[in-house]
């Protein structure tokens, strides 16, 4: 999932921010530094990079001895005002943090402390920040870590106040409460290697102080093998587990941490602003800023879309910070943000602040669009960021209409609120048409550009089939037989059930084909059933989910796509551009990609709203089979043309050009009629603002499956969280793919249904 060598701080890409940003700190950094010239010019380089500019930085010097490490520090001194170095004999790591904190500046809230070889994402302080501004009863905010150089692994924890007494599940580096640290002290041990950050978090619970889980990998812990602080507290670990015990035995009650992502919106009013939140912008940096609004960040058509947009885009003419809205295990992420400044709004903040958290993101870039694609939540808060930017114009992308959602899916929401949307980007002419003709969408304000392929990475000339065969294992007597490939999620969309009918029936008249089907999903097993039972699974090869679907093309010779509902598949722009025709359904944009030159369509004859229903039109069935001899009987002529039509008019780069050309129009050319709408929105205020509750309450239970998806793939369960009660009975035990765990039942609780619910699940639990 992850490229452990693409931690923060490898490079400054520090953000010019205005300079009274850079005054009255509301964060103090401190980094205690002992001979640790080796890997600090990253560590600043993570906090210059920071997306929050409002904090003062104390390096303290241990009493170094190295003289390049000296030296070094007289270096740093110069780099930025914020930091200063300060001087110290040595007395160890937990000695030398006290003594940054106390130097910490009136105005400053919160403590962060970091290591001198460690490194943050570029919007940890930030996220830090918004959490805790947020969460008033929290006194410490953390997130994930990945460990990296000495060994690569995810730390990924869910916080238990009874486990934690008895094993860290904290990591070292957290944004703390100033008033809370001084409150126990600080670190206060005076000796080495004692496991002194284990200690802190236990001394803040035994004062019933809580932390915030923020679900996002923020902090990378640079994973020496030898000679690091915690390598040496296990040397001594005798003596540091016998510190933690007895401060372990000071936390007598269980503490509930907030842990993200999670679902708890119940009606609360939509705020626009946080008052008491510090303000603070980048400079004007004469580009188009862009705020992006997506659901996540995971392999798809539409994903595939939205991140070819923001590599390819010119940054010298453009800047794009981007919002996630939906609760997911973004596996994305990283590619992400290896592009552009990521903030996951599930990670982080409760819901009732995500409106007032994006009208700061939009004053502090500067914002001059806001761009919605396929986020749910980006509809619903568009009216209120009218009413409240009425001169910043607002467009959006469909990837395709969808009847058996919602009638309509995201072009019925685009078409609720076009008042408030300047422009709409549609990925096909017929998409365009449905806006026009069924929702009543004005043709000027609705523009089709086509996603297109990379046509480079795309290239049949790149890769050797005769490899490739032998990597997926095709046996030599399957290497003389046509290849079609079927490459797509397997789900009720993509119909599996009818690519089954099609194969069957082409069994009939022919044995000299191969169908390698790459991709996993829900209908995986209800295939190869289906497949046993026409006994023809033996024609197919199963490779399972594919990360390089240019193999699959190289070694295919016609690729099948059986789907209800497209806009222009991705797949039928890679199978193009590898040479290799496509027979599909038409739906969609498919027949403006896929003519008769490069492959067919076959008219989709199934209802959408029937797409649970697995039997098929007999005539849909022939159409097929009858397409697929043609080509496989003329298949270099086939072949010869497919590359030649993604280069005239389907690549990346082409759109590319046609979205910049696009954003460059709605900025210089204003809708002088939308501007207007915008202002009589602010009248309005309050019922835009009920749009965006009725979103959150109508879409709770999906919200919280959502989340308990995420807590299920990341820890192999559930996690329940408990409630603070005076008195409970018993422990109750239970295996799951991760281990044994103790659940603690409460026999006593001021909400009795609780109690019940709880019982309920370990009934559950029980059978499973």
């Amino acid at each position: 999932m992850f490229d452990f060598k693409l931690y923060p701080g490898r490079k400054r890409e520090e953000i010019e921010f205005e300079e009274e940003n850079k005054k009255n700190p509301e964060v103090t950094i401190i980094t205690a530094y002992y001979n640790g010239h080796m890997y600090i010019d990253e560590t600043i380089n993570a906090v210059l990079n920071q997306t929050f500019p409002c904090w003062e930085w104390f390096i303290v010097d241990d009493g170094s001895t190295n003289k390049e490490s000296i030296e070094k520090l007289k270096q740093i001194e110069k780099i930025d005002e914020r930091i200063k170095v300060v001087h110290k004999k040595n007395g160890g790591l937990a000695d030398t943090r006290d003594y940054g904190a106390k130097l910490s500046s009136k105005s400053a809230k919160y403590l962060f402390f970091i290591d001198d070889d460690d490194v943050i994402n570029k919007t940890y302080l930030e996220c830090a920040y918004w959490t805790l501004q947020t969460n008033k009863e929290a006194t410490w905010a953390y997130t994930d870590l990945l460990n990296f150089q000495g060994a690569e692994f995810e730390w990924i924890k869910h916080f238990d106040s009874e486990i934690e007494k008895k094993e860290n599940l904290l990591v070292a580096t957290a944004l703390i409460r100033k008033k809370d640290f001084f409150e126990v002290n600080g670190y206060e041990l005076r000796e080495k290697a004692v496991n002194e950050d284990w200690n802190l978090w236990l001394k803040l619970l035994a004062k019933g102080k809580k932390p915030v889980r923020m679900n996002f990998f923020g902090f990378w812990y640079r994973k020496k093998l030898t000679g690091s602080e915690l390598a040496r507290s296990q040397e001594n670990k005798e003596r540091a587990l016998s510190i933690i015990r007895k401060t372990a035995n000071t936390v007598k009650e269980r503490v509930e941490a907030i842990q993200f992502p999670k679902q708890d919106y119940n009606w609360e009013k939509i705020i626009d602003n946080i008052p008491e939140n510090v303000q603070y912008r980048i400079k004007k940096n004469g580009k188009i800023n862009i705020l992006m609004i997506i659901p996540w960040m995971i392999t798809g058509g539409a994903d595939k879309f939205n991140l070819d947009l923001i590599s390819k885009i010119d940054k010298s003419k453009f800047n794009i910070i981007l919002v996630n809205t939906n609760p997911k295990v973004n596996i994305l992420r990283q590619d992400f943000e290896e592009q552009v400044i990521v903030y996951d709004l599930t990670t982080f903040i409760n819901q009732k602040y995500w409106f007032a958290f994006i009208n700061n993101l939009i004053k502090q870039y500067r914002i001059n669009i806001i761009f919605n694609t396929n986020s749910l939540d980006g509809y619903s808060m568009i009216p209120a960021l009218k009413a409240e930017f009425p001169e910043i114009p607002i467009i959006d992308y469909i990837h395709m209409e969808e009847w058996y959602n919602r009638c309509g899916g995201y072009s019925r929401d685009s078409s609720m609120i076009e008042a408030c949307i300047d422009k709409t980007f549609v990925c096909n002419e017929n998409s365009r048409k449905v806006l026009i003709d069924y929702f009543g969408r004005k043709e000027n304000e609705i523009k089709t550009v086509y996603i297109g392929v990379d046509e480079k990475k795309f290239n049949p000339d790149n890769y050797n089939r005769e490899e490739i065969l032998k990597e997926y294992k095709i046996e030599k007597d399957d290497r003389n037989k046509y290849i079609l490939s079927y490459i797509c999620r397997i789900d009720t969309q993509k119909r599996p059930m009818l690519f089954a009918e099609i194969l069957k029936e082409l069994k009939k008249t022919r044995d000299d084909f191969l169908c390698i089907i790459a991709g996993d999903g829900p209908m995986i097993e209800q295939l190869k059933n289906k497949l046993k039972k026409y006994d023809i699974l033996e024609d197919v090869k199963f490779l399972g989910s594919v990360e390089e679907t240019a193999k699959v093309y190289k070694i295919s010779d016609l690729t099948i796509n059986c789907s209800i509902k497209e806009g222009v598949a991705l797949t039928s722009y890679e199978s193009l551009s590898m040479g290799v025709p496509v027979v599909s359904a038409d739906v969609g944009g498919q027949a403006e990609l896929i003519d008769n030159k490069v492959g067919a369509v076959v008219p989709c004859l199934q209802k959408e709203e029937e797409i649970f229903k697995f039997e098929y039109e007999e005539e849909e069935i022939h159409r097929y089979v009858e397409k697929i001899n043609d080509i496989l009987n003329n298949l270099q002529k086939y072949k010869e043309e497919c590359r030649k039509r993604i280069l005239n008019g389907f690549t990346i780069d082409q759109m590319i050009v046609n979205m910049e050309k696009n954003f460059y129009e709605v900025v210089s050319k204003p809708n002088k009629e939308k501007i207007e709408n915008g202002y009589a929105l602010k009248k309005m205020k309050g019922i835009c603002n009920e749009l965006i509750v009725k979103n959150f309450i109508a879409n709770r239970e999906e919200y919280n499956w959502l989340c308990q998806q995420v807590n299920k793939e990341y820890f192999g369960y559930i996690p329940i969280n408990y409630s603070n009660t005076s008195e409970s009975c018993g422990y109750n035990y239970f295996e799951t793919p991760m281990g044994k765990f103790r659940l603690k039942v409460i026999a006593i609780t001021k909400k009795l249904h609780l109690y019940e619910m709880i019982k309920k699940i370990l009934r559950k639990i029980r059978k499973n």
